[in-house]
């Protein structure tokens, strides 16, 4: 999928997606050693994106598993069609069971969800597993078999192996912890708030017509409203959006007053909100 660190950077930036170092290489790791890839890190720091911005770059396939509590094996792996099944079971009236069983249970029947998807064919995709954690601990017996061999056993049709393995991302927000088995079978990379300088180049690349001084200006603030004590510290895409939104003000600079106006569009619970307009100190940044 790539030739180099240096290729990932360079074709990630293509798609928008500004990688550091480390998510580069370990990018590049994950797609030579042909190893899912564990991403952890707050919310709104680009794990997701990640994955999309790898499926662009390779010209890949997306497949997303969207997980939630009580997601199962059936909106994960596959199921069958119960009413086509029932339907042509109602129409084959005079077979005996056995003749009818070989052909319901066919492809014809079959369901396929995000996991069995992502193993079959031969074209290029990235299986996105997204928001790990937030999955009953049963499911990741199957990941396991899933992400361990790449194979997924359909009880009437057999095993199904992959011929050509999906670039996997796995993302998780560290609500619970995850099993040491999932974890081995994954190279892990965690992604932190960007230094000033990368989220910089991030808001000028994704706030077009926001000058390198108003970029510098929103940076500042946003790193200093992260080293408060808040129950939701400010992710980079609310970075982006604050810019975004003084770009729409047709504000040129940050004042008291912008920021007060403004500050529902970075911080999301009010009493952050009261506690960044009492300590927030612009004249000191």
């Amino acid at each position: 999928m790539f030739t180099s660190v240096d290729d990932v950077s360079a074709r990630l930036a293509e798609t928008g997606y500004l990688a550091s170092p480390a998510v580069a290489t370990t990018v590049f790791l994950a797609a030579r050693l042909g190893k899912p890839l564990l991403v952890e890190g707050p919310a709104g720091v680009g794990k997701t994106e990640l994955a999309n911005a790898v499926a662009r770059a390779c010209d890949a396939r997306l497949v997303r598993l969207q997980c939630y509590e009580g997601v199962d094996e059936s909106r994960a792996l596959y199921e069958w069609n119960h009413a086509k099944q029932l339907l042509r079971i109602s129409a084959g009236r005079g077979e005996t069971w056995d003749e009818a069983r070989t052909d319901i249970f066919g492809e014809e029947f079959l369901l396929p969800r995000p996991l069995l998807t992502a193993i079959r064919g031969d074209d290029p995709k990235v299986l996105l597993i997204d928001e790990t954690d937030k999955a009953d601990v049963e499911i990741e017996g199957l990941l396991l078999e899933v992400l361990g061999d790449f194979q997924v056993t359909v009880p009437e049709l057999g095993t199904v192996t992959a011929t050509r393995r999906p670039f996997t991302v796995l993302t998780s927000n560290a609500t619970r912890e995850l099993s040491e088995a999932l974890r081995r079978r994954c190279l892990f990379l965690h992604i932190g708030f960007p230094d000033a300088e990368l989220e910089r180049r991030i808001v000028r690349l994704k706030a077009p017509g926001v000058d390198a001084a108003l970029a510098e200006s929103v940076v500042r603030v946003v790193g200093a409203l992260r080293a408060m004590d808040l129950r939701k510290a400010p992710s980079v895409a609310e970075t982006v959006d604050w810019a975004r939104t003084l770009l729409a003000l047709g504000a040129s600079t940050l004042d008291e007053t912008v920021v007060r106006d403004s500050l529902g569009v970075v911080l999301k619970h009010q009493d952050d909100i009261q506690k960044a307009a009492a300590k927030l100190d612009l004249d000191a940044l």
